[in-house]
């Protein structure tokens, strides 16, 4: 985690994803303009903003799946 990322999971999930494409088009013009250490921090940065996003996606896919074994057993269809 980079020092300076702060607590992601206080942001919502459209600032996170903003946030998250704002990072790419810096990366991009870094590295058009040959910043190699610049690169190398955005890096970092876009790595914590993925771990972010995935772990935001496997929370809900397991919210979801425990909503499904919630229901699975009211309806019995023989």
């Amino acid at each position: 985690m980079h020092p300076l990322v702060g607590d992601l999971s206080a942001l919502s999930d459209n600032e996170v994803n903003e946030k998250y494409a704002s990072l790419i088009r810096r990366l991009n013009q870094a590295t058009r303009m040959g910043y190699g250490d610049a690169v190398q921090q955005l890096q970092m940065f876009l790595g914590d903003y993925q771990a972010e996003i995935q772990r935001r996606q496997e929370k809900l896919l397991n919210d979801l799946a425990d909503k499904d074994a919630e229901f699975k057993n009211i309806i019995d269809i023989q």
